[in-house]
Formats: structure tokens, C-alpha cells, sequence
């Protein structure tokens, strides 16, 4: 037997006349990145015939001595749906199934079957890395590569098969059976015919990385404002954390977009950009965050808040808070803030103050200009102790001109140190204090609205901030309107929009105290920039994502999908609630059961049985029905069909046993 080392082993199955085998050992130049690198091919050759039966086509004697004389090997009697019958042990770089079949006139269900169960088996004599080339005829795969592009419930089905053992489609390329040379398709009906595949399709598959690791609590510590606090991240966040894109030897496209924003504006305006860490955790009230996050419409409920706040200063302590906040963020009334001083009134509920976790950046950029305000505030006072001290030593010092010519030369550098702090007070209105981190919002689900992204927020003082934030808004809208950006006014505030998105990001100015703001959501313009087509892909563990951007791609450089043409799956659910029952909790679990793969949730109807007045049963008048549509699908791994039941029906579950839902 042929060594493989230094090479490529290639399975081709569902062999007829084994012309297509013939044609691959004498001609490796076959499109695919296996088998293209110049290596040499270790070609295995099978088809599901007895020796006697494959012989019986014209040419096959000629063309199996040609694989065998080329170092291949041909073997008989060998089910594409059960490989490793026949070959386990054996791993392969490439499998190869041209034109399946169930034989003579058979339904679209029986071939989607024959290639569940090819998938299915062909993943258990395949490598880590290795890849799935199936060739269909035209219209067969159900994919937009098929032109025309039959009805689904008509096709095969190709990528949800696929998904079925957990691959995906990377790559769909026209079947060229003319660099093939002696390739003749035959098995027209089970007959020794042949058929047309001339437009033939070729996908390629390879496996998805596997997500379905389950998912814990992130139990964190931060210190905010001398107070140091454990707490537990909820369960459907912790994808999101330490996850470092921002850090400077990132190349993730969220890092590449930050700098191709900060570059363009230090054109105009210097920027000054916080590097060290914040904490992921600080403390405001709902109404302070309203100026925050003027895209959240309830503080209240879409932050996430902890309750009750605690510190701790011994291991005991630290032990009793953790406890305390792992049963807060699994309260059904976590989404309200709580105040700890007595002079909070109960009824006051905009102005309690409480920890969460960060919606935006603003509040501890605003704590860090004040900080840096107070601290020359101090320099200011203490230089005025000093010259109040220097003024009543020459009012009493009666010692001669010398004396009074060192002081006179204090004096004067006084002066200068004073006008040097005037100036450079001056000179840090003309900077823009930029600072970028994670923020976590608690949100309903929709395809463009992320629970955790990374915010750029950009804040600077000047004498005329109106004129400077319209100026900054013309810089952005030339800098992004190839993209598809514009900008709209609301209110005090500026959005950039651009579509599929929606909102990107916001810019206000404050008249009275010559602040400019502005606020960018950099998840969105990631996905703009380059293509992404779904958020989601930011945050992929799949090495393929990264790999596309290890060169530092411009934007408007097209981001390549490493999976092609997912299915999507609509399921609805439908439950009894009672009148407190919060909403943001129900799309809180629906995250966390689906492991992120919804992208969609819309509500479809309610019904209360107390607003018909026909209702004559004892049916509780104080519940509510809701149904909601879900839309599950994925960009970053194989979603099939069971896998989706499997997770809907974990929805249900948890629904009922999380928020005494009663699902029916």
C-alpha cells in the first residue's frame, strides 16, 4: 500500500463506470485546496456494486487497472451511508460523491435521506480539517448557487442534510467535467446511460465548530469607587466576556475598525484614547443613565442590574455576597434598581442608585474628565496657597534689593506656570477623550440588536459645540457614506443609520457646558465595513473568521462567509403569564437556551381571558396568553432541523421551571 505521508488520501464513493476516478489519477488539478498543493493523491476509488456488477459497464475494467496502475486502490461492495464498515480506522482529507442517486425514479424525500446517512457516515472516516465535495445536478441542492432555483420542498435539501453530522457549506463551484479528460457520467435510472452535468453544482463541506459546550456563570470581582464586589455574570453573557478584540495586538475587525475611526478623525482633532481597563461593573441610577443610553427605552428593565448592592472586606463577607448576588441575577425582578440609603423615598425609583453591569462607556468616562478636573482644581488651589504665602513675605520682607530681586524672579515664574496651566486647560478643550470597551444591554432580540458590544465613545470640551459637533458629523458622514451611512437628527441628538443595521450610533452637543459627545456602536460598523452578515459572526470561536483578517484588511474589503447559505428554522411558542411576568426575562432565557441561535423573536398575539365578555369558564382572568414566532439560525455553526427541535424544546423547559411559565 501506497504512503499517504507528504499527501493527500481522497475517498471517492458511489463510483459507476469509475471514469471520474480514472480522470483524477492522471490529472491531479482538480480545484480543490486539497488536492491542488502539488502533493501527491492517495486515491481510494469505491463504489456499492460487486466487482462482477461494476464490471458490467463500458470502459470501468479500463479505468479501475488505471487507478490501480496510479498507485490508487478500488474497492467493491462498499454503502456510501455506512463507511465505516469498510473503512474504519482509515481518516481521509477529502471525501468525494458525485451525482448521488437512490436509483431509477426516485422521490426528493428518498435522496434527501441518502444524503443525511451519507453525511452522517462520511464524518466518521474523515479528518479534523478535511472536506466534502458533493456534486448535484442543477436545481438540486435547494441553494441560490442553482439557477433557476427550484422550490425548497422540492429540492434535496443539501445544507440542512449536511448540518445533520454537523457541516457546513464553505464553497459552491460549477461542476467542470471538461478537465476531466475520459469523465462520462453514467447511471441514468439505474441504467448505463448517461446524463446531462453540464450545469452541475459542487458544494463543499467541512465540519462546524462545535458550541455546544454548556453554558456557566462568569463569576467576576471589580472595585468601584473603593467598594470591591463579586458577582455573577448571567449565563447568556458569557461568550461575551474577556474575550480581549480590543486589546492592541488584536486583529479582530471590531480593533481594525476602531482604528480606522480614530486615525480619520486625528486628522482634525486630536484624540487622547483611555488604554488601561475599566471596570465591567459601575454604579448610576436610572435616570443618570437615561442621558447615557438614549437607546434603551427603560433603564429599569433593559440594564442589568444587581441586587441588593454589597461590598465585602473579609472572605466570609466575600462568600456571603457572592451567594447573595447568584440568586439576584436569577430573580424574575432583577431588571429594577434598589436603593441602600435610608433617605431614598420608596416610591423614587429613578433616582436609586445601584450597581450594574455597563450599558455604555459615558458614566466612567464622565468620572474620569471630573477626576482629571478636580485634580488640577487642587493644583489651582495649592498654587494659590503658595502665591498668597509668596505676597505676604514681600509685604514684611524689609531686607535689602536682593531679597526683593529673588522674589520679583519667583514671582515671574509664578506668572508663567500660571499661564502654562491657563494654556494647557485651554489646549485639553481641543482634545477628544476617546475610550472603548464592552457594554451589555439588556434587550430584545432582534437580527441587528447585540446584548454586548463594544462601544467608542469620544467627549471633548469646546467654545462652541453646536458648530463642532456638526462639523464632526460632516467628517463621519464623509468618512462612511460609501458604506451606505447617514446621518439623521432626533431631538438633541444625531444618529448614524445605515441599513440592514438601523442605528449605528449617536452624537449630541451640551450648550451650556460646551460638551460634544459621541457615542459609536463598533459590532455594527464591523459587520458594515466588512460584510459580515450577521453579528453574531464577530464573536464565531472559529478560527476561519480570524484567519480573514490576520493582514489587517481596509475596510471595504468584503468578509468571504465560511458558511454558506444557512437554513433558517420558525418555530412558535406559546404560555400563560401572570401580570408581572417581565419580557426582557423571557428573551434573557431564550439567549441562553438557544445558545444565541435566535435572531429573531416577534410577538404574534395575547389573549386575556378577562377582556371577553363571552368567557364562561373558570379559566384565572388575571393571566395573560402570549404567543411569540422564534427564527432560529446560524452563521457560525451547523444548524439542523434536530438540533433546533432540541433546543426549542429546552426553551421550554426552561421557561417553566425559570419564570413559572406554564408553556402550552
Amino acid at each position: 500500500m501506497m504512503s499517504s505521508e507528504g499527501g493527500s488520501e481522497v475517498l471517492l464513493v458511489g463510483e459507476g463506470n469509475f471514469s471520474f476516478s480514472a480522470a483524477l489519477s492522471c490529472d491531479v488539478g482538480m480545484e480543490t485546496d486539497d488536492i491542488t498543493s502539488g502533493k501527491c493523491l492517495r486515491i481510494t476509488a469505491t463504489c456499492l456494486q460487486t466487482r462482477e456488477e461494476a464490471l458490467r459497464h463500458l470502459g470501468s475494467a479500463h479505468n479501475i487497472d488505471t487507478v490501480t496502475q496510479t498507485g490508487g486502490e478500488v474497492l467493491f461492495g462498499v454503502d456510501a451511508t455506512r463507511l465505516p464498515d469498510r473503512l474504519g480506522g482509515r481518516r481521509f482529507d477529502c471525501v468525494i460523491f458525485n451525482f448521488p442517486h437512490c436509483g431509477r425514479k426516485s422521490s426528493v424525500k428518498k435522496n434527501r435521506v441518502l444524503l443525511k446517512h451519507f453525511f452522517l457516515s462520511c464524518v466518521e472516516v474523515l479528518k479534523e480539517e478535511g472536506k466534502v465535495l458533493l456534486s448535484l445536478c442543477n436545481g438540486q441542492g435547494g441553494t441560490p448557487a442553482d439557477q433557476p432555483m427550484r422550490e425548497w420542498h422540492n429540492s434535496w435539501q443539501v445544507v440542512v442534510m449536511a448540518a445533520e453530522a454537523g457541516l457546513i457549506l464553505n464553497e459552491v463551484r460549477p461542476f467542470d467535467s471538461e478537465k476531466l479528460l475520459g469523465y462520462k457520467p453514467t447511471g441514468y435510472r439505474s441504467q448505463d446511460k448517461s446524463f446531462h452535468a453540464e450545469r452541475g453544482v459542487t458544494h463543499v463541506f467541512s465540519r462546524s465548530v462545535d458550541c455546544s459546550s454548556p453554558r456557566r456563570k462568569e463569576l467576576m470581582l471589580n472595585t468601584v469607587g473603593g467598594d470591591t464586589l463579586t458577582y455573577y455574570i448571567p449565563v447568556e453573557l458569557s461568550n461575551y466576556i474577556n474575550r480581549g478584540f480590543l486589546c492592541s495586538e488584536s486583529v479582530h475587525p471590531v480593533r481594525l475598525v476602531q482604528d480606522f475611526l480614530v486615525y480619520a478623525l486625528e486628522e482634525e482633532w486630536p484624540v487622547s484614547m483611555v488604554t488601561e481597563p475599566l471596570p465591567l461593573i459601575i454604579r448610576s441610577t436610572p435616570q443618570r443613565l437615561k442621558a447615557c443610553c438614549p437607546e434603551i427605552k427603560d433603564t429599569h428593565t433593559h440594564c442589568y442590574w444587581l441586587h441588593p448592592p454589597h461590598t465585602h472586606t473579609t472572605h466570609l463577607d466575600q462568600l456571603k455576597h457572592t451567594d447573595s448576588l447568584l440568586g439576584s441575577m436569577t430573580d424574575p425582578h432583577a431588571g429594577h434598581p434598589s436603593g441602600e440609603h435610608e433617605g431614598v423615598r420608596e416610591g423614587n425609583e429613578a433616582n436609586r442608585d445601584g450597581f450594574l453591569l455597563r450599558p455604555s462607556m459615558l458614566p466612567q468616562m464622565e468620572e474620569m474628565l471630573r477626576e482629571q478636573l478636580e485634580r488640577r482644581e487642587e493644583l489651582l488651589r495649592e498654587q494659590q496657597v503658595r502665591n498668597r504665602g509668596w505676597r505676604e513675605l514681600m509685604k514684611n520682607n524689609r531686607n535689602g534689593g536682593t531679597r526683593r530681586k529673588e522674589i520679583c524672579s519667583t514671582e515671574r515664574q509664578r506668572e508663567e506656570l500660571r499661564r502654562e496651566q491657563l494654556e494647557q486647560r485651554e489646549e485639553s478643550r481641543k482634545v477628544l477623550h476617546g475610550v472603548s470597551g464592552l457594554v451589555l444591554q439588556r434587550i430584545p432580540i432582534s437580527p441587528w440588536t447585540p446584548p454586548a458590544f463594544h462601544q467608542l465613545l469620544l467627549r471633548g470640551e469646546c467654545h462652541n459645540a453646536s458648530h463642532t459637533i456638526a462639523a464632526l458629523g460632516r467628517s463621519l458622514e464623509r468618512l462612511l457614506a460609501r458604506y451606505g451611512v447617514s446621518l439623521a437628527v432626533e431631538q438633541e441628538y444625531v444618529w448614524l443609520i445605515a441599513e440592514p443595521m438601523g442605528r449605528l450610533g449617536w452624537m449630541c452637543s451640551h450648550i451650556d457646558t460646551d460638551d460634544i459627545i459621541v457615542c459609536l456602536n463598533l459590532d455594527l460598523l464591523a459587520s458594515l465595513l466588512y460584510s459580515v452578515p450577521d453579528w453574531r459572526l464577530l464573536w464565531s470561536s472559529d478560527h476561519r473568521f480570524l484567519n480573514h483578517f490576520l493582514l489587517r484588511p481596509l475596510p471595504g474589503q468584503p468578509f468571504r462567509p465560511f458558511s454558506l447559505f444557512p437554513q433558517s428554522f420558525v418555530y412558535d411558542i406559546s404560555f400563560w403569564a401572570w401580570p408581572d411576568w417581565q419580557e426582557a426575562e423571557f428573551h434573557a432565557v431564550v439567549r441562553e437556551a438557544s445558545e444565541e441561535t435566535v435572531e429573531d423573536v416577534t410577538l404574534i398575539d395575547t389573549y386575556t381571558p378577562s377582556a371577553n365578555p363571552h368567557n364562561t369558564n373558570n379559566t384565572n382572568t388575571d393571566l395573560t396568553s402570549y404567543c411569540y414566532r422564534l427564527t432560529y439560525r446560524s452563521h457560525t455553526q451547523a444548524l439542523s432541523h434536530t438540533r433546533a427541535l432540541k433546543l426549542h424544546a429546552h426553551l421550554q423547559s426552561l421557561l417553566s421551571k425559570r419564570l413559572s411559565l406554564t408553556v402550552r
